[in-house]
Formats: structure tokens, C-alpha cells, sequence
């Protein structure tokens, strides 16, 4: 499994942007699919995850972030919209299919998420 994430940059914030995961090797509609985040010298954080039409979000992402995936492209978005400097981390795509969107958080602390894309960084000015 691969994944490989896009669309990171700087934005003013207030900004929007909208990050890509491409995934190749995989059977897609089977996994559960995430975007984590990880700031310096924070821990890593659970943004959002979708399966099949099911989606979860963490509590920073709720309102502003939106996930979702075209089965067509093998790829999973995150729109983030309402950008704050707090918003500034390196993000991660995550592929699991042994796991929920509810449970993909928990997954990730238990270390058993299948694939991790290579993160973009996101980086929010005030």
C-alpha cells in the first residue's frame, strides 16, 4: 500500500486549502482512509476519517474540515476551510482496513494502521 499526499502550503488564515491522498496497492473501498496532523513537539492528532459514505472528525476538524474520497481517483481530500495558525502541522493520509472511521484514532494510538502517506505540511500565518 501507498500513499501519497498533496496539497499542503501557506495560507493566511481565515484561509482555505484542500489536500489530496492518492493511494495505489490497495483494494480502496475496503479501507477506511484519515488524515492525521503533527505539530512540533506535539503529539499527532486524528483530523478526520471516512469509510465507504461514513465520516468522523476529530474535535479541531469539526465545522471547518471536511473529508471525502472519489473511489473512481483512489484519492481522499480534506478540505479545510477557516484556517488557524493553531491549524499549522505536518499532515498525514492514513489507509487501514481492519478499522471504522470512528475507530481509526484508536487505531492509530494501538499502532495498527496499515499505511502512512509520506505527510505535506501546512503551515497557517496570522
Amino acid at each position: 500500500v501507498q500513499l501519497q499526499a498533496s496539497g499542503g502550503g501557506l495560507v493566511q488564515a481565515g484561509g482555505s486549502l484542500r489536500l489530496s491522498c492518492a493511494a495505489s496497492g490497495l483494494t480502496f473501498n475496503s479501507y477506511a482512509l484519515g488524515w492525521f496532523r503533527q505539530a512540533p513537539g506535539k503529539e499527532r492528532e486524528f483530523v478526520a476519517a471516512i469509510k465507504w459514505s461514513v465520516v468522523y472528525y476529530g474535535d479541531s476538524a469539526k465545522g471547518r474540515f471536511t473529508i471525502s474520497r472519489d473511489n473512481d481517483k483512489n484519492t481522499v481530500y480534506l478540505q479545510m476551510n477557516s484556517l488557524k495558525p493553531e491549524d499549522t502541522a505536518v499532515y498525514y493520509c492514513a489507509a487501514d482496513r481492519g478499522t471504522t472511521a470512528q475507530n481509526m484514532a484508536l487505531s492509530s494510538r494501538v499502532g495498527r494502521i496499515d499505511a502512512w502517506g509520506q505527510g505535506t505540511q501546512v503551515t497557517v500565518s496570522s
